[in-house]
């Protein structure tokens, strides 16, 4: 069951890296990109994850799942991290987001030491791509390289949010057109789906598909 997962989650991060950056705001992405400018970028985003993950193992599957609902929305952006401003709701306060993701300040105090060190110099979005690949490695996951030089972006909205992200009702169907948009496949679907085989769920997400009535014993809130 472990290789299972760590094939199935590793894929699952490696396939939103590869297959949604060409919807971010990017340059020219590639591995070792921080190599001279910032060499110690990963080992530093690395140790912040993994002394998250050391008081909360939650820590993982919420950080890979953060990844997820920033790439799925305009490409990985970072986008998902901005906070709202008077006048717009960003999308981390948006109901698809607000407040199941969890953990932002994880992604914070990695940036926080990069800018200590390499003030200027790593993106956001480029920690959070770091980070989702630490998570996999920390849950037993297979590690991988993660192509960097991502652009973060400076816009984000609610509507992004509710427009893009699939929901807990979704059907097969609908999930199939909106993977597609983002040219990802029914074959991506069920790799994106390894993210799925840790963290919770809440009852409130899956009830009505199980059962008639909406109300269920709190026994069924893991997935």
């Amino acid at each position: 069951m472990k290789r299972c997962f760590s094939l199935a989650a590793a894929l699952a991060v490696v396939t939103l890296a590869a297959l949604l950056s060409s919807g971010a705001v990017v340059a020219c992405i590639d591995v070792g990109f921080y190599d001279t400018t910032c060499p110690s970028a990963e080992t530093l985003v690395q140790q912040t994850v993994a002394a998250a993950f050391g008081n909360d193992s939650g820590v993982a599957p919420a950080i890979i799942r953060l990844h997820f609902h920033d790439c799925f929305v305009k490409g990985c952006d970072g986008s998902v991290l901005i906070d709202s401003t008077p006048g717009n709701k960003a999308e981390k306060d948006s109901a698809p987001n607000f407040p199941s993701l969890r953990f932002f300040d994880v992604v914070d105090r990695a940036k926080a030491a990069l800018e200590a060190q390499c003030p200027g110099v790593v993106s956001c979005a480029d920690v959070l791509a770091f980070a989702a690949r630490d998570s996999v490695v920390l849950s037993g996951g297979l590690g991988y390289q993660v192509p960097a030089g991502r652009r973060d972006g400076r816009v984000s909205t609610e509507a992004d949010a509710l427009n893009n992200l699939p929901g807990p009702t979704s059907t097969a169907s609908d999930l199939v057109a909106g993977f597609a948009a983002k040219n990802l496949t029914v074959e991506d679907i069920v790799v994106l789906s390894g993210a799925h085989t840790i963290g919770v769920s809440h009852c409130s997400s899956f009830t009505e598909r199980i059962y008639n009535f909406p109300t269920q014993p709190t026994e069924l809130t893991r997935s």
